[in-house]
């Protein structure tokens, strides 16, 4: 289990820098936007996000 998990997180790492190497002007400004995104937008985002990722897990 704990290969897999480290499979995952840098699967994870991998996706997460793919925009930042292809496109770092608009990842810095895509940054600069979340800034000013309230907490209860920026909760509901991450809760969104975990229902996606933990749906594809499921199938």
């Amino acid at each position: 289990m704990l290969e897999e998990l480290g499979r995952a997180v840098g699967l994870m790492l991998v996706f997460e820098g793919i925009i930042p190497f292809l496109s770092p002007n608009r990842w810095r400004d895509m940054a600069a936007s979340l800034a000013e995104v309230d907490n209860r937008s920026m909760r509901f985002i991450g809760l969104f996000s975990m229902l996606i990722g933990l749906c594809l897990l499921i199938f």
